[in-house]
Formats: C-alpha cells, structure tokens, sequence
C-alpha cells in the first residue's frame, strides 16, 4: 500500500451538466502540456455514452476525453463504476469495464459498498502510477436522499482525503442560489473540504459580476476561483445528456436527423455530423414530426425493443417508408442496425419480458440478444462504391444473422460487419464512430447525395477544442490558489493573466 499523499483536485457540480467534465478536461489538458503526469478520474458514472478501453473494458465516453487531454489511452480505471440505465428504474452496473448485473435502485443503493471496494482499488493503482489525479463527480453533492452510501461525490472524497471545487453554471440562472444552497447542504467536515468555486458559461461584462462575486466570498468565506467564459461551438464528446442546441449551417447542403429516442447511446457517433459545415443536421425529439431529409440515421440505443416502440408511436416507420420511397439514404448504428432487421429476439429478458418483437424489416435479418457484450476497437475499410478507411468501436449485446449480411457494410478488423441493402439506399453497421474517420465521412456523405467540398477531421477538431478550452482555463482560473493542492503544477505561465 502506498501512503504517500495525492496530488488530487475533486471537481463536483451544483448540478448535472455544470460544467464538471469540461474543467477537469481542461485541467488534465494544462497539466499534460506542462508535463505532468496527470490521469482523469470518476469514481461512478451513469451515462449511455460509452467507449472501449485499451484494457478491453467500457467507460464513459467523458472519461475517455479527459484521457485523451492527458494524453493518455482510455483505461478502465479512469471511470471503475459505470451505471448505463435501461429503464427509469433499473441500470446495468459496469465494474472495472465490465457488465456485471442489472440492479434496481434499490438493490444498487444496498450494493454500493462493494462498488466503492471496485473504486478505491483503481484509485490505488492511479495513484501508483501518475503524479497527480483529477476526479469529476456525478450530479450534486447536495442530493440528501443519495448521501447516505455515497461513491460518487463527497463519501469518495471524504474516503480519500480528496479536496473539492463546486462549479456553477450561471448561464442557468441562479447561480449564486445554487452555490449557497449546495455548500449548506454539505455537513460541516463536507464545507470544509471545499475550497473555493467556479462560475462556468459567463457571457457579457466580467465587471458586472464583480459586486455578487464580493458578497459570495463574504457570506460562504471561500474564494472565486475563476469565472469562465461561455465557450460556443465546442467539439468535446458529452457524457449523456443531448446537446442544448443545433449547430446553425448557413451553407450546409445535406440534411440529416436523427430520431432522439428515450434510451439513446453514443449519440456522439453523430458529433461529426453536427459539426460538420456542409450539413445541416439535427435530432428530432417526441412529438415533432420528422421533417423532409437526405439522410436518416438512427442512432444508438440501449433499450432497443422499448426504443423500437417508441419509434412507431411517433410516426418514423411510415417517415421512413416515404424517405426511402423517394430516394433517401438511412443509416443504422448498433441497436439502430438491430431494429432494422426483421425480427428482435430477447430469450433471456434482458430488456424486458423475455420474447421476441417484429424490427422495421428492411433488412433480411435477425438479432438475438445476449447476456456476452462485445467490447472491440476496430480498424478496416467501408465498402462503399469508393472504399474508405474506417476506425471506431463496438458495444453490444447482440447477435446477427441473415441473409443480408452476405453484402456487409465493411471490414473491421479483417470480418465483415454490418450490411448495405441491395439497392444501395441502407446502410447497417455495429461500428461506433462511423463518421471519425475523414475518408469514412467523405465517403458517407457522397453515398447520402452531396460530396463534400470540405474535409473535416473530427479527430483534429475535438483536439482544438481541448486546447481552446484548455487556454481558457489558463487565462480564467487562479492556478496559483490552485497548486496548493496540486503541487506538482509548477506555477501559472507568466504570459497569461490570472483572475479571481
């Protein structure tokens, strides 16, 4: 056992979508360029967004951001708890990358200690390994009904002897309401323990907030570390939630949706799609109707017969029906390729009843549902008219069989994978991060009916943005307060102003 003390900075939100994944991003990223050895951390996560880890396990697809602002390979010990919900009340539990059970509530809440067990043996060998560590929580340390048994926020940084930052989003409203309210909430060692706040996504005149950022430093005795602008257009990976707004692409000529169904997945696979400048992209959430496009994709699922349903309750297979009618092209990923086959067999209930339930059918093929997931990062060739390079992931629990997959959308790692229908209108793959790839995504939109002028390297871009936000955090927060608790930053660059 290693007891030397951690350099270790906690970053927890006063609520979701605060913030937390983006500064603990950007601080892996100013620590790695000046560098220091520094590795992302988050003890539990509950996120439908996953990816593979150079250990062949799963975790949550921010984490493996964060690994990549580190410049390090997603490691399973970056996020050991991984909750993937199927329905409200129930949850798949990954534990060190991999799927154990499925809990209710109730059964996980009486779990947890042997899930902060899981967390505190990957906190040791981080800590073993890299000079410092910056763990992101989940949700709000102010959530009294979860206090009890804690793993996911303060009960792990109390564990661990780990100090604490609250960020803010002010861009919400409320800011100050919600740091007050979140530090009383906190018992006494738990305030203690935070030692100073962030307002993230300021827009207008810093000099304005001078007046209520004096009065919180007063009231609460902690510091304000940083106000930090709000950063438009960011090509970073979410953690779950969908993004708040659609990309405006004035010149955009190829208009893709994507139904955004309940129990959604990797719907960052469609990230190159919303970002990219020659498309106009968007997802269509219940009740609307889906509009005119070239292209449909239908992402993603984890609940894939309960997705399916709610699919043909909004009125998308008879969408689809009249898109393919009049020459669209449509895309199935993962759980979208599996409503796409025929038939959807569930013989062990895991999603549900155990039976089987009719897919869209416009693919000769069927998907059986399996206890064994398949975790891979895949390399290979689609195989479009114009062959193109091909990198990404799989997740899934299913298997599929039928005669379409005798034309497959692609080699991956030297097997066929997916299908392409015989009139050359569908496409169907297990490939996560389909459109990563330059030539992929060159490719994909010249088969959906516009070639790009453009390249777009989702890749490069994503890189770009971990920087921009990276100098942000440089030039806003206070990382002279902050080397207290990470010593091993050497001291904020002289050429970038700091602010409190």
């Amino acid at each position: 056992m290693n007891d030397r003390p951690t350099p270790s900075l906690m970053v927890q939100g006063c609520t979701s979508d605060a913030g937390k994944s983006l500064l603990v991003t950007a601080l892996c990223r100013v620590l790695h360029r000046r560098g220091v050895r520094v590795a992302p951390f988050k003890p539990q996560n509950m996120a439908l967004n996953s990816a593979v880890t150079v250990d062949g396990g799963e975790i949550g697809r921010a984490q493996a951001l964060q690994a990549l602002a580190a410049g390090l390979p997603a490691h399973s010990d970056f996020n050991p708890v991984l909750l993937k919900p199927a329905t409200d009340l129930r949850a798949q539990v990954i534990i060190h990358g991999r799927a154990l059970t499925d809990l209710d509530a109730r059964d996980y809440h009486a779990y947890k200690p042997r899930a902060l067990q899981a967390v505190l043996e990957s906190w040791q060998r981080l800590r073993d390994r890299y000079d410092c560590l910056i763990v992101e929580g989940a949700g709000s340390p102010a959530e009294i009904n979860l206090r009890d048994r804690d793993i996911a926020n303060m009960g792990f940084a109390e564990a661990v002897d780990c100090p604490v930052i609250l960020i803010a989003d002010i861009d919400r409203g409320g800011v100050f309401a919600h740091l007050c309210g979140t530090l009383d909430l906190l018992s006494r060692s738990e305030r203690a323990r935070v030692k100073g706040f962030v307002i993230n996504r300021f827009r207008g005149d810093p000099a304005l907030l001078e007046s209520g950022l004096r009065w919180l430093e007063q009231r609460t005795g902690k510091p304000v570390l940083g106000v930090l602008p709000y950063l438009h257009g960011l090509y970073l990976d979410a953690e779950d939630a969908l993004p708040r707004q659609t990309e405006s692409r004035s010149g955009a000529r190829l208009r893709v949706v994507a139904p955004a169904y309940p129990r959604i997945a990797n719907h960052n696979d469609l990230d190159p799609l919303r970002f990219h400048p020659e498309v106009d992209f968007r997802f269509v959430g219940p009740e609307q109707t889906p509009p005119a496009s070239d292209l449909i994709v239908l992402p993603g699922s984890k609940a894939v017969q309960a997705d399916l349903a709610w699919l043909r309750a909004q009125g998308w297979e008879e969408a689809i029906r009249r898109h393919l009618r009049y020459g669209g092209r449509l895309i199935g990923i993962c759980g979208g390729l599996q409503m796409l086959g025929r038939e959807l067999h569930d013989p062990h209930g895991l999603e549900g009843p155990p039976g089987s339930s009719a897919g869209l059918a416009w693919l000769d093929y069927e998907t059986t549902l399996a206890p064994e997931k398949t975790l891979e990062n895949v390399r290979g060739t689609l195989l479009l008219p114009a062959a193109a390079a091909l990198a990404g992931y799989r997740i899934h629990m299913g298997v599929t069989s039928g005669g379409a997959l005798a034309r497959p959308a692609a080699m991956l790692s030297g097997r066929p994978d997916g299908a392409l229908s015989a009139d050359g209108q569908i496409l169907a793959t297990y490939c996560h991060g389909l459109f990563d790839s330059p030539p992929a995504l060159a490719a994909l939109l010249t088969w959906a009916g516009h070639r790009p002028q453009h390249d777009f390297d989702a890749g490069r871009r994503r890189e770009q943005d971990i920087d921009r936000l990276a100098d942000a955090v440089e030039k806003h927060l206070d990382l002279r307060r902050i080397a207290a608790w990470l010593p091993l930053m050497t001291g904020a660059r002289a050429d970038r102003p700091q602010s409190s």
